[in-house]
């Protein structure tokens, strides 16, 4: 299905839902109660599914408080016509869904790209916050990034927990222990954030990222840049992939980093590919035992040898990790941000109590996965 520029919502008063997204690895939710009293205000009726915001600590009467109205299913409710969620739809949806309505959220547009076309053909509307602008019209809604944050803070306490010292230099009677080496390898949202955790902890914290510019950001966080070789951005503003001469000579550089470190966290990835190799085995070899490293990308491919999404491998009494909810462990601060994020976005769609999707708005426009407007194919 193809449409014009501006697809409008034309139900009064418009229906808002939000799903129970809880699972053994989601603990967010889609809007807290702060974010539900902004959609009424915009003119929604909110229907919350019980138990939706238990795992971030909001339980079904604080929606209640907020002006929703918590049900079992949101089936036993009217059609919606907008969809909030934190992970991606499942065909389960559609059923709840009026024709011609809105789903907006982290939807993975890519894996789910077969099935968002088939709800355009109904006039669905799919919003992919994945893929909103790198502008500063945009900022607010940026819903990677807030998750990001949240997720390199996650990364560090895990880290954290799970190595066998302290972070701190300590001066006790029992003589001084020397302060933790952590390694942060990329330098992007979710890396500043660990290394500023890492840093507050007492960490002497390193770090490394293929853009050049990143090193001031490293340095004035207090932290010290591994030199190396380095790489500018291309024009969407993400890291681009490095040539193999180029990752050969990144990876010699920063092997002896690696075999310093007794926490490593890598949070490099390229938007749409394989994550790129950061440390392969033999560097893992190297380390010293009972070190830990954490992969952020391992879901993407992982950017160390041997990490499994949400598995713990040991290799030479080294700890790979590759945890895929680490904005889920910190779920009530991670849901509001995330909820304001998306609050800002409907915010543009919506005006004197109707909502409308416009092609052609800077921020709105790009993150539209489905349906086509007319004269695209």
């Amino acid at each position: 299905m193809k449409v014009a520029s501006m697809m409008q919502v034309p139900c009064r008063p418009m229906h808002l839902g939000i799903r129970n997204e809880q699972s053994a690895t989601e603990n967010r939710v889609a809007a807290p109660p702060i974010t539900v009293t902004a959609f009424i205000e915009l003119g929604f009726d909110v229907t919350v599914e019980s138990g939706a915001g238990g795992g971030a600590g909001f339980d079904d009467a604080s929606f209640v408080d907020a002006g929703a109205t918590v049900v079992e299913n949101l089936a036993d409710g009217p059609p919606l016509d907008l969809l909030v969620r934190i992970s991606p739809p499942t065909s389960s949806d559609r059923e709840i869904l009026a024709d011609g309505s809105v789903v907006v959220g982290l939807i993975d547009p890519t894996a789910n790209a077969d099935m968002l076309s088939r709800w355009g053909v109904d006039g669905i509307t799919s919003l992919s916050m994945e893929m909103l602008p790198r502008s500063t019209l945009a900022q607010s809604m940026d819903a990677l990034s807030s998750q990001a944050t949240s997720a390199g803070y996650a990364a560090v306490l895990l880290g954290v927990t799970t190595l066998r010292r302290f972070m701190p230099m300590l001066v006790t009677a029992a003589g001084t222990i020397p302060p933790s080496n952590v390694l942060i390898l990329g330098v992007g949202v979710a890396g500043l954030q660990a290394i500023a955790t890492a840093k507050r902890l007492g960490a002497v914290v390193y770090a490394y990222d293929i853009r050049p510019e990143t090193k001031e950001q490293v340095e004035s966080l207090g932290g010290r840049f591994v030199e190396a070789p380095t790489m500018k951005m291309d024009e969407g503003g993400y890291a681009r992939a490095l040539d193999e001469e180029t990752e050969l000579a990144q990876k010699a550089a920063l092997a002896s980093a690696v075999e310093a470190a007794d926490l490593i966290i890598t949070t490099a990835q390229v938007p749409g590919r394989k994550a790129p190799r950061l440390i392969s085995s033999e560097m893992v070899r190297a380390m010293k035992p009972g070190s830990v490293i954490i992969d952020m990308a391992s879901s993407s491919g992982g950017n160390v040898e041997g990490s499994r999404p949400d598995e713990t491998v040991e290799v030479a009494g080294v700890q790979i990790m590759g945890p895929t909810d680490l904005a889920s462990r910190v779920a009530t601060d991670s849901s509001r941000m995330f909820g304001r994020n998306v609050a800002e976005l409907v915010k543009r769609m919506v005006t004197d109590g109707s909502m409308a999707v416009d092609y052609d708005d800077p921020v709105v426009g790009p993150t539209i996965v489905a349906p086509q407007r007319d004269g695209e194919t």
